[in-house]
C-alpha cells in the first residue's frame, strides 16, 4: 500500500553508504551499557514519537532490534530473567494474551521451548496462580483492530505492550502510551518491512540492559545499514509535518521538504479509509459476511474525530460455514481464526487491508461475488 507514496519521493529518501563506513560491530562504543545502539536512529525515534504523540520517550531507553519480532523474544527473556531473580519459583513463567491474539506469540514461544517461560494461551481463561506472569497486550489488536488493555491484575504481573499499529493511519491517537515495555516496528509505521527495523521503549534501565544483552548474544547487534535507511525515512516523515517557519528557524530539516507532498500518515489514513468504506458497503448489504464496528475517537495528531482504519479486516461468516474454506473457494487469501487462538469457531478470517491496489481490488471484486451468492 505504501509503495506508491514512497516511489514519488525516491530521490529525497535515498541513502548512500560508502564501503569504508559501518565496519565496526559497535555503532556506539563509548556507551558501555548500550554499545550496539545507533544514536542517530534513537534521535529519529524520539522525534517521530514527539511529533505523533503516540508514546512517551523522554527519560526512556530506546533499544533497536531486527524488527519487533526479535525484540519481543528479547523482552520476554529480560522480564522472565528478572522474575526468576526475585522468586524461588522454579516453574516456567506463564505467558498469556487475550484471544484473538497475533499468532506469532504462540508459535515463537512454543518453537523456542525456553526453560524460562511457557505459552499458556488466552489471558481471559488463564487460571492465575500466585507468582509472576507475562501478559502481552497488542493495541490496536492484530487481528481484529480493537483497542486493548491488560486483562490480568496480578501484583507480580509483567506486561509487554505491542504497539505496532498505534499510528494515526490505523487508529486515533488519543494519548501518548506510557508503559514499562513498548514495541514498535518500521514495517507498520512506514511500510518498510524489508529493512527489519524495530525498537523497544523501556522505562527500567536494568530491563533495557538485559534486552540489549540478549540482542547482542543473539546477533551481535542489528544491521546498521537498515537503521541508517530507517533514520532517513523517519526524519523525512517528520519533516513533511514540521515544515512550518517557526520550527525551521529552530531546527532546519535534515532532508528536503516537499511542501506539496501529502504526509505519510495522511496518505495512509486516506487510502485505508477509502478501502474500509468499500469493504463496509459490501458487508452492509451482505447476508454472508460481517465486520466489527468501530466508534470514532478524537485523534490528537489530526485534531479531529476519526474512525479506526485497521491494517486487517476481521471478517465473520454469518452462515455458519467455515470462513477460511469459503474465502478460499473465491480465491481470497485469508487466515482462519484458529491461528489466532479462537479454538471453537472457524467463523472468522483475517484479511489484509494494506496490500497493493491490484490485490485489494481483486479482493473487493471476489468478496462482492461471494456476498450475493
Amino acid at each position: 500500500m505504501f509503495y506508491t507514496y514512497w516511489k514519488k519521493v525516491d530521490n529525497e529518501c535515498s541513502v548512500n553508504i560508502k564501503a569504508s563506513e559501518l565496519i565496526s560491530y559497535f555503532p556506539n562504543p563509548k556507551d558501555a551499557d548500550f554499545f550496539c545502539q545507533m544514536p542517530e536512529f534513537i534521535d529519529a525515534v524520539h522525534r517521530v514519537h514527539r511529533l505523533v504523540g503516540n508514546a512517551v520517550t523522554e527519560g526512556r531507553y530506546i533499544i533497536e532490534g531486527t524488527g519487533s519480532s526479535q525484540l519481543f523474544i528479547a523482552a520476554l527473556r529480560a522480564l522472565a530473567c528478572t522474575a526468576k531473580e526475585t522468586t524461588s519459583n522454579k516453574k516456567h513463567i506463564p505467558v498469556v494474551c487475550a484471544e484473538p491474539y497475533y499468532s506469532f506469540y504462540k508459535e515463537v514461544i512454543e518453537q523456542e521451548r525456553s526453560e524460562l517461560y511457557q505459552w499458556k494461551g488466552d489471558a481471559n481463561t488463564f487460571q492465575s496462580e500466585s507468582g509472576p506472569y507475562i501478559e502481552v497486550v497488542t493495541s490496536p489488536n492484530n487481528p481484529d483492530g480493537t483497542t486493548r488493555k491488560p486483562v490480568l491484575k496480578g501484583e507480580e504481573g509483567m506486561v509487554i505492550h505491542d504497539l505496532a499499529y498505534y499510528w494515526p493511519h490505523y487508529t486515533p491517537i488519543t494519548s501518548p502510551a506510557d508503559y514499562d515495555v513498548m514495541l514498535f516496528t518500521l514495517s507498520k509505521a512506514t511500510g518498510h518491512a524489508g529493512s527489519r527495523v524495530g525498537w523497544a521503549i523501556v522505562k527500567n534501565k536494568e530491563i533495557a540492559k538485559k534486552i540489549h544483552k540478549h540482542l547482542f548474544l543473539m546477533s551481535i547487534g542489528s544491521c546498521q545499514e537498515g537503521f541508517i535507511r530507517a533514520t532517513k525515512i523517519i526524519h523525512f516523515v517528520a519533516d513533511s509535518y514540521e515544515h512550518d517557519v517557526d520550527y525551521m528557524l529552530v531546527k532546519p530539516p535534515k532532508v528536503p521538504v516537499l511542501f506539496e507532498a501529502e504526509g505519510l500518515f495522511d496518505y495512509g489514513h486516506r487510502i485505508l479509509a477509502l478501502r474500509w468504506k468499500r469493504l463496509r458497503a459490501i458487508a452492509q448489504r451482505s447476508e454472508v459476511v460481517s465486520l466489527p464496528d468501530f466508534s470514532p475517537e478524537f485523534c490528537n495528531f489530526k485534531g479531529k474525530l476519526t474512525y479506526p482504519t485497521p491494517a486487517f479486516a476481521w471478517l465473520e461468516c454469518k452462515t455458519g460455514e467455515d470462513a477460511e474454506q469459503l474465502t478460499r473457494k473465491m480465491k481470497i487469501q485469508a487466515r482462519n481464526d484458529s491461528k489466532f487462538g479462537v479454538s471453537v469457531s472457524r467463523r472468522y478470517v483475517r484479511v489484509s487491508m494494506v496490500g497493493d491496489d491490484h490485490s485489494f481490488n481483486l479482493f473487493i471484486e471476489r468478496l462482492s461475488s461471494l456476498s450475493i451468492m
